[in-house]
């Protein structure tokens, strides 16, 4: 792999210090998504509606919360990633990077606030729900529930949660066709982009290509990072 001297602003102490900690940034979130694949994979696809939430989780709430922690560090992770690439991109177009920043910063905001939100909801209701002791407190709880699982079947979260994301990638993508990535890299981005937009048909298929590309696409940009900090 090789970096393209193009459209590189020159880099100072301190840049190159961001570089250092986006590269880790983004290989830390590499190995994120290499550990919550196999515990997705563990526990299976999670049902719709507060009952059946309840009825799933016996025996899978330690590898639930084992996902949501990890899943909220991983989350703060892509701000550096985020501004180390704005860094390195902005000389190849300033407005598209400030755009794609923006886009990584709102999905963060979004999806702590209303993903990991309801999902640590709907354990925390589970474990009320398992200790009630009747049931006026039990249907109680999984209304609660049915609440949060609507909000994580609807269209809207596969915005906040994939959509966004991806959309501040694609750009990234067609600004390291210009900047100081190798296409391999940009092509990565592109494809992510191209595949979490397309999540919005609900398709599994698009949904698990877009986080295997993301996570390779990290990779690379961890590498990448890497590089100019050595420059």
């Amino acid at each position: 792999m090789s970096i393209e001297k193009t459209a590189v602003d020159p880099v100072g102490a301190h840049q190159k210090q961001m570089y250092r900690i986006g590269a880790v940034a983004a290989l830390l979130l590499g190995f994120g998504y290499i550990i919550i694949f196999p515990l997705y994979a563990q526990v299976g696809a999670p049902p719709n509606g507060g009952e059946a939430w309840f009825k799933y989780l016996p025996g899978k709430t330690t590898v639930w919360w084992a996902i949501l922690a990890l899943s909220v560090f991983t989350d703060f992770l892509y701000m550096p990633v985020a501004f180390a690439l704005y860094l390195a991109l902005k000389g190849a177009n300033r407005s598209a990077m400030l755009l794609a920043t923006a886009l990584v910063g709102l999905f963060v905001v979004l999806d702590l606030a209303v993903t990991w939100s309801h999902y640590a909801s709907i354990l925390t209701l589970y474990r009320d729900y398992s200790t009630a002791a009747d049931d006026a407190h039990r249907a109680g709880y999984v209304a609660a529930a049915n609440y949060a699982s609507a909000m994580l079947t609807s269209p809207l979260e596969i915005v906040y949660a994939i959509v966004t994301l991806s959309s501040g990638i694609l750009l990234t993508g067609f600004v390291m066709l210009r900047g100081s990535f190798n296409k391999i890299t940009a092509y990565l981005g592109l494809v992510t982009g191209i595949l979490g937009i397309a999540a919005l048909t609900g398709l599994s298929m698009t949904i698990i290509g877009n986080a295997v590309f993301a996570m390779a696409w990290l990779f690379f940009v961890g590498y990448g990072l890497n590089r100019l900090a050595q420059e």
